[in-house]
């Protein structure tokens, strides 16, 4: 009785783990070393179109896979880095590229960081500036007025 319950279970274990091994990249690396580091480049510049912050090159998800695979195809065609990348963002859109291209839709995206820190840096030039033409307080504590009155060594008590 307790064989084919072990014999289900592990059946049911090799049948959960069948998708896992769909995802696993089996491509095999190019004979050719400096197609391979092409390969490797283009993937690295290449958006995972599902996780978004990774290339996919880092990504094991199905898309990335097929991304990869599809990539893998058209070096193999001999078609140039250009030609891929158009490709890529015709297909996709320039968000596929992980270093989206400066372009007139895109300068907002590449000025923002130079845009908030200019901002940044203006707000503190201000502020101390603001602070440097303020009056300087008495640090005298008001509860013991001008005269001394309950400070030590001066008699009042």
């Amino acid at each position: 009785m307790r064989a084919p319950v072990l014999r289900l279970l592990v059946l049911l274990l090799a049948f959960a783990a069948a998708p896992l091994s769909l995802a696993i990249d089996a491509s095999e690396p190019f004979d050719d070393p400096v197609l391979e580091e092409r390969y490797k480049r283009l993937a690295a510049e290449l958006r995972c179109l599902v996780c978004q912050n990774q290339t996919i090159l880092d990504s094991n998800v199905q898309l990335a896979v097929d991304l990869r695979r599809e990539l893998r195809t058209m070096i193999e065609q001999g078609m140039s880095d250009a030609e891929i990348l158009k490709f890529m963002t015709d297909r996709y859109g320039d968000f596929v590229r992980f270093r989206p291209p400066v372009a007139p839709r895109t300068w907002l995206l590449w000025a923002a960081p130079v845009l908030l820190l200019g901002a940044a840096v203006g707000t503190a030039a201000v502020v101390i500036v603001r602070r440097s033409r303020m009056p300087m307080e008495d640090p005298v504590d008001d509860e013991a007025g001008a005269d001394g009155a309950g400070q030590p060594g001066t008699g009042a008590s």
